[in-house]
């Protein structure tokens, strides 16, 4: 028998599949002449990924299916493996939106890190929300913070929702956001992605870490790429928490592109190609000065010009 199947686990060397939209899980394993195939990252196969397999009775995990093929994918997400420098790894593949989680601080938002994942979901055309978790705990301490973050964000395209899990604040907003959806969820490790999940669909468990008090990163808890689904409706990937976010496939004369706010500018600039820094009469860099782009988001365009290739 053969037939097709949606990636709903990766455990390494072994699978989930199931036929989305119906929840009917059985393991699978690939065969080698697919991980051949896509040997140009890290793992041929991601969660998300439609999947053609064969299997002669029932799966179980002594008889599994086996993947032959991995179907055209609409979009994905890839990141550069940090600790490799030539390899990069798909995060997850099919997705109708990308959850971006960070916190203001516990642990401190690292603005670069953002502008990494920001730009990766533009060059592979996958919606974002922006969503801003733990605003109980430094709101109405730094309010003009939370505000700055939002102005940033949402005035180059992106929506930003507040969320905290103990107030129950934006969590159904967040819920129907994703109802319907295929949704990502990623950020840097501690942010809160796991609890979330939890504080959308109670039913679920996926792994909850503690943010380490010596140094306010999130210690690293979720090791596995999984989707979950929510009986509110619509798909979860939980992603391990990231400390890295290297670009792939980019030159440095693009990436601007990927900025939204520069991009809607940059047809004023004087000279074309624009690298938007030294060249004269530079409507990115008149933007910047008047206030009307960033000047962070600016800085983290500069940084990804002037990386030295460890995340390239």
């Amino acid at each position: 028998m053969e037939g097709v199947a949606t990636v709903v686990k990766n455990a390494g060397s072994h699978y989930l599949l199931s036929p989305l939209p119906d929840w009917e899980l059985f393991p699978a394993v690939l065969r080698g002449k697919v991980r051949l195939e896509r040997s140009g990252a890290t793992n041929p196969v991601a969660v998300g990924d439609r999947v053609r397999y064969s299997l002669e009775g029932q799966a179980t995990e002594q008889h599994p299916a086996v993947i032959k093929e991995v179907l055209p994918r609409d979009n994905y997400i890839i990141r550069r493996s940090t600790n490799l420098s030539r390899q990069s790894h798909v995060i997850a593949a099919n997705l109708d939106q990308a959850v971006v989680i960070v916190s203001l601080y516990f642990p401190e938002v690292k603005l670069p890190f953002l502008d990494r994942i920001l730009v990766t979901c533009e060059v592979y055309k996958v919606p974002v929300l922006i969503v801003l978790s733990k605003v109980d705990l430094y709101r109405e301490q730094v309010p003009e913070q939370v505000e700055a973050f939002r102005r940033i964000y949402e005035g180059a395209g992106y929506p930003v929702l507040e969320t905290s899990i103990p107030e129950g604040e934006g969590i159904d907003a967040l819920r129907e956001r994703c109802r319907g959806r295929v949704n990502l969820f990623s950020g840097e490790s501690g942010v809160g992605k796991s609890s979330l999940i939890k504080a959308l669909d109670p039913t679920l468990d996926p792994k909850i870490g503690q943010i380490s008090e010596a140094h306010l990163q999130g210690k690293h808890t979720t090791s596995l790429y999984e989707m979950y689904r929510l009986g509110s409706g619509g798909y979860v990937i939980d992603t391990p928490g990231l400390r890295g976010f290297g670009l792939v496939d980019l030159e440095k004369e693009e990436i601007s592109k990927y900025f939204p706010e520069m991009l809607a500018v940059m047809d004023d600039c004087r000279f074309v190609p624009c690298t938007h820094t030294h060249e004269p009469d530079c409507a990115v860099k008149a933007a910047v000065d008047a206030g009307r782009i960033s000047a962070d988001r600016y800085n983290s365009y500069l940084g990804m010009l002037e990386e030295d290739g460890k995340f390239r």
